[in-house]
C-alpha cells in the first residue's frame, strides 16, 4: 500500500503535529510505502521510515499545485492523509487528491474542538469555513479523531459522520522510566506556550497555594510568542510567585526526558487538547499527571496515575492540594500505573496497526 501524508510543517517549532508524524512514521513505515509531503522550513526534524518531499507553499499557488501533481502521479498513492485544518493548503491538497480519484483521510489534530473554533470565530473561522474548510470536512472520506470526545465534537458540527477514533501513540519501548520517586519539589509544564494551555490558571492556582508551595519550583518548558511569554512572567510578578517559576524555553532530546523524570508531577491545565502527547510522555517516564477535562485523559483516574480536573482555577487547586498530600510511595505507585497505562493502550505500534486497518477499509 502506498500512502502520502501531507502536513503543513515538520519544523521543530510546530509542536504536537510534528511529534505525531515522527512517532507514527516509525511504525507506519514498516507496514506501508510511506511518503511525507510538506513545506521547507528553517529547522525541519528527521522523519524516519519514509520519503520526505518538499513543495512550494500556498503563496506560490501554481508551483505548489504543479509540484503536488508531479509527486502524486509518480507515487500513485492508494491513500492521501491530510494533517491539520484551517490552512488553505490542507484543503487544496485534499481537493486535488480527490479530483485525481484518491481516497482522503483527514486528521484535524484537535483543530475542530469548540475552544479552537470559537477563538477568532468571526474574523478567521467563519471566513475559512465559508471559503474552504466546511467543504473539506464534508468531502473527507474518513475523519480520524484521536479520542471519543473529539469524535463527539466533530459529529456535533453536522458536516460529516464518517468519524473513527484511533488514539495517538508513543514509542514507549525507547522511553526509560524513572528509578527514584523521591520528592524533588518540582512541577513540570512542557508544551507549546499558547493561550489554550491555561498557564494563567496555573499561575493563579500556585499564587493561592503559595504558603504550601514555597519550597517548590514550577518549570515552564516550551516555546511560543515572546510577547505572550513576557506577559506570563509579568503575571507571576504581579501575583508575587515569580521566584517559584522558571521559564526555560524549548527543550528536546535527553534534556526533555530528564525533565519528565526529575519532576514530581506533570501539569497541563489546558482548555482543549485532542490528545495531549506530553501527557503520554510523562506517564511513560513514570511521572504522574494533572490535566483537565478539556483533554481526553479520563484514564488518569481509571489507572490511578494522576488527576483529571475540572477546567479552571478551582479544579487545578483541588488537584494540586491532593498532590501535595502524596507520599513518595504514593508517587511511585502512581508512576508505575501510568507506565502500565501507556504500555497497555498507547503504543505507537498499536496506533500504526489501527491506522493501516482504517486505510484498508477504504
Amino acid at each position: 500500500m502506498k500512502v502520502i501524508h501531507y502536513i503543513p510543517s515538520i519544523d521543530i517549532s510546530s509542536g504536537g503535529t510534528t511529534s505525531y508524524i515522527q512517532l507514527l512514521s516509525l511504525k507506519l513505515g514498516e507496514f506501508v510505502n510511506l511518503h511525507i509531503v510538506t513545506h521547507l522550513s528553517s529547522e525541519v526534524v528527521e522523519i524516519k521510515n519514509c520519503t520526505v518531499h518538499y513543495i512550494p507553499t500556498i503563496t506560490h499557488f501554481v508551483a505548489m499545485k504543479r509540484e503536488w501533481r508531479k509527486i502524486f502521479l509518480e507515487i500513485q498513492p492508494d491513500i492521501v492523509h491530510i494533517n491539520c485544518c484551517w490552512m488553505p493548503g490542507c484543503a487544496y491538497i485534499q481537493k486535488w487528491s480527490q479530483s485525481l480519484g484518491c481516497k482522503v483521510v483527514l486528521t484535524p489534530h484537535g483543530m475542530l474542538e469548540p475552544w479552537i473554533i470559537n477563538r477568532h470565530y468571526l474574523t478567521k473561522k467563519i471566513p475559512a469555513l465559508l471559503l474552504y474548510q466546511k467543504h473539506a470536512i464534508m468531502k473527507a472520506d474518513i475523519i480520524h479523531a484521536t479520542a471519543e470526545i473529539e469524535k463527539k465534537n466533530i459529529l456535533e458540527l453536522g458536516y460529516n459522520d464518517r468519524v473513527f477514533v484511533i488514539p495517538n501513540g508513543i514509542d514507549v519501548d525507547n522511553i526509560a522510566i524513572k528509578k527514584n520517586w523521591g520528592k524533588q519539589k518540582k512541577i513540570l509544564f512542557l508544551s507549546r506556550i499558547h493561550k489554550k494551555k491555561g498557564l494563567e490558571i496555573l499561575i493563579e492556582s500556585v499564587a493561592r497555594l503559595k504558603n504550601q508551595m514555597m519550597d517548590y519550583k514550577i518549570i515552564i518548558a516550551g516555546e511560543g510568542s515572546a510577547s505572550y511569554i513576557q506577559s506570563l512572567i509579568k503575571y507571576t510578578k504581579k501575583k508575587h510567585v515569580n521566584s517559584l517559576f522558571d521559564f526555560i524555553g524549548r527543550v528536546y532530546g535527553m534534556q526533555k526526558w530528564n525533565l519528565y523524570r526529575n519532576a514530581d508531577i506533570f501539569l497541563l491545565p489546558s482548555y482543549s487538547e485532542n490528545f495531549g502527547l506530553v501527557v503520554a510522555e510523562s506517564l511513560a517516564s513514570g511521572t504522574p499527571v494533572i490535566t483537565t477535562k478539556g483533554t481526553p485523559w479520563k484514564d488518569l483516574e481509571t489507572y490511578h496515575c494522576g488527576y483529571w480536573a475540572e477546567i479552571g482555577i478551582k479544579g487545578t487547586i483541588e488537584a494540586l492540594r491532593k498532590f501535595l498530600t502524596l507520599s513518595e510511595s504514593d508517587l511511585e505507585k502512581m508512576g508505575e500505573n501510568g507506565r502500565k497505562l501507556i504500555e497497555d493502550k498507547y503504543s505507537s505500534k498499536v496506533m500504526a496497526e489501527k491506522i493501516v486497518d482504517l486505510y484498508k477499509s477504504l
